[in-house]
């Protein structure tokens, strides 16, 4: 009957565990793509927009699955509402090919405009 008690409560622990390190990587991944649309903002470069969705998704997926989740949810947003505002579709549609391109690990540089400040 102790072992069982004992394993019950490690298997709690774990789960606990598992759960905060599971916000901790979605709350640093959220960090990560406010870092990008920070960084977008203030570059005001065209044709940059890609890039910093690929690399704000790159960089919160890379913090483990919370930060994939959060990349995920907060880049679906932001997309679903800037086509509820009529933008093109197209456009939207891009977007979202640069967010999986980041989410998925692939380098970010890849939709990188020639010419942007190597401070970003």
């Amino acid at each position: 009957m102790k072992l069982l008690m004992g394993l019950i409560f490690c298997s709690m622990i774990l789960g606990a565990s598992s759960i905060l390190s599971f916000v901790h990587e979605a709350t640093l991944g959220a960090w990560d793509m406010w870092r990008a649309y920070s960084d977008m903002k203030e570059a005001n470069w065209i044709g940059a927009d890609k890039y910093f969705h690929a690399r704000g998704n790159y960089d919160a997926a890379q913090r483990g699955p919370g930060g994939a989740w959060a990349a995920e949810v907060i880049s679906d947003a932001r997309e679903n509402f800037q086509g509820f505002l009529s933008r093109g579709h197209e456009d939207v549609a891009e977007d979202q090919k640069a967010n999986q391109w980041g989410r998925s690990g692939q380098d970010p540089n890849h939709f990188r405009p020639s010419g942007l400040p190597d401070k970003y």
